[in-house]
């Protein structure tokens, strides 16, 4: 399903998070270099905050999966912006 559907290379290093329906569980796919891992995680919530998603696919930051993982609103996670540091003078 993850390259016939979704296109991608299960084993390039992508994680693939499947949400169920009621948005109270999630089936992680990932590769881990031996073989791939399958995390079946059930929260402690009623409904994980779901994403609207058009193609079947959305990009998740490793902040907003570690947020999505822990049953947190992974949308309220946001990308610091990085500022490189001026030199002394």
């Amino acid at each position: 399903m993850v390259q016939t559907e979704l296109k991608l290379d299960p084993h390039s290093g992508v994680t693939v998070i499947f949400r169920s329906k009621r948005g109270d569980r999630l089936k992680i796919l990932a590769w881990d270099g031996t073989g791939m891992v399958l995390t079946y995680k059930i929260l402690n919530m009623e409904a994980l905050p779901g994403p609207e998603v058009q193609d079947g696919t959305m990009r998740l930051s490793r902040g907003q999966y570690e947020a999505l993982f822990e049953g947190l609103d992974w949308r309220r996670v946001m990308a610091q912006r990085v500022i490189a540091p001026s030199a002394a003078g």
